[in-house]
């Protein structure tokens, strides 16, 4: 166990100079690495209830993160308040160090910098092979971006084995209703499940661009365990009402043949969320 430890568009950009984005980088990144901590040793079953409130801030590098625990690597920072972890809620004020520097370093996806939790990563600092991962979430408000990416293929995710940004497991449920299995390797996406119909309904980015309920605890879990001839067995579960109830919603075989090799080395887990304020709750992880 833990030891307890208005439908949105563009903004008009400002102008902020690219000198301003290095000294905001280096204040955030650099001084974060004069706290940085190595990482914790848990131990299975692992269980985070973020019950020691505060703020983790993004950074660049794992090693840089000031929690033993957790690595924000997108998204500006998570927030711990009350026992759950939450992406930044609502629009940043104008001047907010993370609102800058996303107004230069990804003013598309995240609305000139006013949400970067629209591309909100957070990473354990743990390692994991064969495994049960799960987490609690509710989301609290859509983020109707003008965005290309803000689209059905976005969601509530779980990562396995991440490696890398490049390389990974993606777990969970989509906008669209739909369950989702999904091998990032080398940079590439390839589909390994793809189940509709779990929340029913026709998904429109303008009309209906998002069929999970707001306000209401989901549960996903992944199990993720090395088979024989070099492949990986990926499940995905789900809780709806946060009853204790897991149902079974996708299953997949990454067979190392017909995506390149599966990643069966051991990785880190985490969150993803898109294009959503979302809070979470009793992540867990258990070897298998």
């Amino acid at each position: 166990m833990e030891k307890t430890y208005k439908n949105t568009t563009y903004y008009k950009p400002k102008k902020v100079a690219l000198t301003t984005l290095f000294i905001l980088s280096f204040t955030f990144f650099y001084t974060a690495k004069a706290f940085a901590v190595p990482p914790a040793d848990v131990g299975s079953p692992y269980s985070y209830n973020f019950n020691q409130g505060g703020v983790l801030h993004e950074v660049n590098l794992p090693d840089n993160s000031t929690s033993p625990y957790w690595w924000v690597s997108s998204g500006g920072n998570l927030n711990i308040y009350e026992g759950r972890g939450r992406t930044i809620k609502g629009e940043l004020q104008d001047d907010d160090p993370w609102r800058l520097i996303y107004a230069i370093s990804n003013p598309r996806d995240t609305d000139n910098g006013y949400h970067p939790q629209n591309i909100f990563r957070l990473i354990t600092r743990s390692i994991w092979q064969d495994a049960r991962e799960e987490a609690n979430f509710v989301i609290t408000k859509n983020n109707l971006s003008e965005s290309p990416y803000r689209n059905q293929s976005n969601g509530l995710l779980l990562m396995n084995r991440y490696i890398d940004e490049n390389n990974l497991y993606y777990t969970g449920i989509r906008v669209d209703g739909a369950a989702i299995i999904k091998k990032k390797q080398n940079g590439r996406y390839y589909t390994l499940a793809y189940i509709k119909g779990v929340y029913p309904g026709l998904y429109d980015r303008d009309t209906n661009p998002n069929l999970l309920p707001l306000n209401k605890w989901i549960g996903i879990r992944t199990e993720i365990t090395n088979e024989g001839n070099n492949a990986v067995r990926i499940k995905v579960f789900i809780d709806k009402l946060w009853s204790g109830n897991w149902q079974l919603i996708a299953e997949a075989v990454d067979d190392g043949r017909t995506y390149g090799p599966a990643i069966r080395t051991g990785g880190f887990g985490g969150i993803r969320t898109d294009f959503m304020d979302v809070d979470f709750e009793n992540f867990r992880f258990r070897n298998l």
